[in-house]
């Protein structure tokens, strides 16, 4: 058994540079005494962090405090708007969507295009990709980070595409393939699209610390907050329900099996059995009080409640996030699927279900894939400091 060693000089400053940018973070405005304050690091250790940080773009300093007692005034100190940006993507099964955020989370610039994924092939995609990443590079801002989020399941260490039945693919090596065509010397971070949708609403969003937010798209996945972290399962792969089998006599899935929600109550069923041209057209629909628009969205509603029941009923979770195209479908989701979670979640009668749109809706999977990529900045700045400055 190897005995543990004294940490280099190099450890003790990365750990102490993520204590400093944090705590500027926590209370943006505080001067550098207040940072040594509440770190308890030396007021010579956090001047010389902060000025590596000023530095490297990811701190700015405002005006100068009023002084309440004698030496020098401090200055404010924040996280910089014009540091390092996060770039997002989404690959959605029928468009792609790409956009900037700066170290606060505020967005910059997002783009979204209109593609129909299912019917090309990686290579195809990814070259779309990689154009829509160039369009984004013209707001000639600096880029510290990638997000990418997909629809499947994503092996998140080595950002590996296992398998998304909708695009139908298997094994791709999103973060090779990207790293490779965008041509960018940043971490290329690689999650599923319902992960990063709810870590989105947890950051930005109106909601408490433990839901499941339930991405309603041509797919449904769901992205679980217990605690205010995401669970992923053992491998990342959990979040999966719209391959919950509600109707084992229901229809074959992309997936292989029969009756999963997402041919239930997805979105191509929902316009399938409304009789409309697509999302806008069924809410214009519902809008008018259309029998057959409102009947096929309560019935979506109905099989949604199944599902989510179960999860609630395993879970204990006291709040389900409506997103994605759910989210413009609210008004006429949430009466009758409230219904169903009463009826069927055993906890219900103490401890009722709040039913609640997403405040985000569409963007919120891209803006978590761009979100990763500047909390991973965040979390450990010292390696992109490191490379700045040398």
């Amino acid at each position: 058994m190897s005995r543990p060693r004294p940490a280099s000089q190099h450890t003790v400053r990365r750990h102490n540079s993520a204590l400093v940018l944090d705590s500027i973070m926590q209370a943006p405005g505080s001067s550098r005494a207040a940072v040594a304050a509440r770190t308890g690091l030396t007021k010579a250790t956090v001047s010389s962090l902060v000025d590596r940080m000023i530095g490297a773009g990811l701190v700015a300093e405002g005006e100068a405090q009023a002084r309440t007692g004698p030496g020098r005034r401090g200055t404010a100190l924040h996280l910089s708007p014009t540091g390092p940006h996060g770039l997002g993507v989404e690959i959605g099964v029928d468009y792609l969507a790409t956009c900037l955020v700066d170290l606060t989370g505020r967005v910059r610039a997002r783009w979204v295009r209109p593609s129909d994924n299912r019917d090309s092939s990686p290579s195809r995609v990814l070259a779309k990709v990689a154009s829509a990443v160039r369009t984004a590079l013209a707001e000639d801002v600096s880029v510290g980070g990638v997000g990418v989020a997909v629809p499947g399941l994503v092996e998140v260490a080595g950002g590996t595409l296992r398998v998304a039945p909708n695009l139908g693919w298997r094994e791709v090596d999103l973060r090779g393939e990207l790293t490779r065509r965008m041509a960018l010397d940043v971490p290329v971070l690689v999650g599923n699209e319902a992960n990063l949708a709810a870590l989105a609403e947890l950051w930005h969003g109106d909601v408490a610390a433990d839901f499941v937010h339930i991405s309603g798209e041509i797919g449904i996945g769901a992205g679980i907050v217990v605690g205010g972290g995401l669970f992923e399962g053992v491998s990342g792969f959990g979040g999966e329900i719209g391959h919950l089998s509600v109707d084992p006599r229901g229809p074959r899935c992309g997936c292989g099996s029969r009756g999963c929600l997402e041919r239930l109550a997805g979105q191509d069923e929902i316009v399938r059995a409304a009789g409309v041209s697509g999302v806008d057209d069924l809410l214009t629909r519902l809008a008018a009080g259309d029998k057959a628009a409102t009947t096929a969205v309560r019935s979506a509603a109905r099989w949604l409640g199944v599902a989510l029941a179960g999860a609630i009923n395993l879970l204990d979770l006291p709040t389900v996030v409506l997103g994605g195209n759910y989210a413009r479908l609210e008004p006429w989701l949430h009466d009758p699927l409230r219904a169903e979670l009463d009826r069927r979640v055993v906890s219900a009668e103490w401890s009722p279900v709040r039913v609640v749109a997403s405040s985000l809706g569409a963007e919120a999977a891209v803006r978590g894939a761009a979100g990763s990529a500047v909390r991973a900045i965040l979390a450990d700045p010292d390696p992109y400091v490191t490379s700045v400055l040398t």
